[in-house]
């Protein structure tokens, strides 16, 4: 008698194994898995669909729905390169309405499965699958943990088989890398369910990049997993139910912890921060645009640290957005141009600053490097320009003489008649071809002339 296992329950959904799978692991929810079906009524064995014959494995995410709901159950229990005959009653396939024309009302299927392989559920935010996760253990109740929360959390890194950390450690999540927690992790912990287990494959980006870390024996550009349990965590109140003086101080405190790293020199935490401290900040108040401004204004500091200076730029135009007059802002953002080569509008900011406060040395300072860059660039102009008159004046020179040695001894003669001084200030070939372009050069040349 043929062996069927119950997966359903109610023998709804009944699989019989064809050929055992290798390994332990199965497809977890959220995993895009491949296989190939054959698919067969039960009553008379006649073949509705296969994905053999089309010579295309079917693809599928696990348990979103896309597929019947024997589909996702049977699947789920099948280990790599396993073959079954999964047995579907109609509840658990297409129901009283069938899949006209092929399959009838209330039909029970028989899907022969071989699953080929699967990628875990890619959890990064740019669906670059960099964060692949494999749900070990599922969660006990559907609340996840918000980014500023504390968690608890067990870890087990690995590369190659090679465990080279284990620990239990607690961080407010998005400040994970004061603690040594890499960015995939925490990134996928925002994904997690209490007391949930996965497996996560993280790409070298989201984890210890191109450096990698000698302390834990992880070489630079590595792969590695990290098995990560969510034991407990701590809900945020959401802004919604918060009263304007409750997100005020929310913000105050993340822009005090942001202000804690940035002296510091952790520049990327401290923005991780003051982008959250700005989120409370959605109420107009005279206390709050103050705060505002002075996150604003760290911010600018941060993003120039980071080299990030276009970033820098428009944080500065947010903050002269709140005061036209503040000088800090106006400084900074003239530095931005500075390091992105807009000299003109690096020193129109430094201008403006001492505009407000003459002596404001390092601005006076500024100033003076600007006007420096600023003439040694037109210098450098005028001798591209003169170097540009030189070459033509030779191309041109060359190609009289070469046309002159090829024409005939009566043109020659002719030619001759131009006397030594008239033939040196004789139009050439290119001036008289180009005259255009000859009235513009000259206008440049005399502008550079007269700088």
């Amino acid at each position: 008698m043929e062996e069927y296992l119950n997966l359903s329950g109610d023998a709804g959904v009944q699989k019989r194994i064809l050929q055992e799978g290798t390994g332990d692991e199965t497809p977890s929810k959220g995993c895009s898995v491949s296989l190939h079906y054959t698919g067969t009524l039960d009553e008379d064995g006649k073949k509705f669909d296969s994905s053999r014959d089309r010579n295309e494995p079917f693809q599928f995410t696990l348990g979103t729905g896309s597929v019947i709901k024997a589909f996702d159950m049977g699947v789920a229990s099948m280990k790599l390169g396993e073959k079954c005959i999964l047995k579907c009653a109609p509840q658990y396939a297409y129901g009283s309405s069938g899949s006209p024309p092929n399959i009838p009302p209330n039909a029970t299927l028989n899907f022969e499965l071989e699953i080929l392989g699967w990628k875990g559920e890619d959890l990064t935010p740019k669906s670059d699958g960099g964060i692949q996760r494999f749900i070990v253990k599922s969660g006990s109740c559907k609340k996840r943990p918000s980014v500023g929360g504390l968690v608890k959390v067990h870890l087990v890194g690995s590369h190659e088989g090679r465990v080279f950390e284990e620990r239990d450690v607690e961080f407010c999540l998005g400040e994970g890398k004061e603690v040594g927690v890499v960015s995939g992790v925490e990134l996928a912990l925002e994904k997690f369910y209490k007391e949930e287990t996965s497996r996560l494959v993280l790409e070298p980006s989201y984890a210890f990049g191109g450096k990698g870390n000698s302390e834990l024996g992880v070489p630079p550009n590595a792969k590695v997993e990290y098995t990560v349990t969510l034991n407990d965590f701590e809900s945020l109140v959401e802004r919604s139910m918060m009263s304007p003086d409750e997100t005020l101080a929310q913000a105050k405190l993340l822009r005090e912890k942001g202000t804690k790293y940035l002296k510091e020199e952790k520049h990327d935490l401290a923005l991780n921060l003051y982008d959250r401290a700005l989120t409370y900040l959605y109420a107009q108040s005279k206390e709050g645009d103050a705060v505002k401004l002075a996150i604003y204004l760290n911010q600018i500091l941060c993003l120039q640290k980071l080299n990030k200076h276009d970033e820098a730029r428009l944080a500065c135009v947010e903050a002269l957005k709140m005061d036209s007059k503040n000088v800090k802002a106006m400084y900074r953002r003239g530095m931005s141009y500075l390091a992105l080569g807009d000299l003109d509008r690096a020193l129109r900011d430094f201008s403006a600053v001492l505009e407000i406060e003459p002596d404001n040395k390092a601005a006076l300072n500024q100033v003076t490097i600007c006007k420096h860059k600023i003439k040694s660039y037109n210098d450098q102009q005028k001798k591209v320009f003169a170097n540009m008159f030189t070459k033509f004046a030779q191309s041109d020179s060359k190609k009289a003489q070469e046309e002159q040695s090829r024409l005939p001894d009566v043109m020659k003669q002719k030619f001759g008649e131009w006397g030594d001084d008239e033939r040196e200030h004789a139009p050439t070939r290119f001036e008289k071809e180009n005259p255009d372009v000859i009235m513009l050069l000259n206008d440049l040349h005399k502008q550079f002339h007269n700088m």
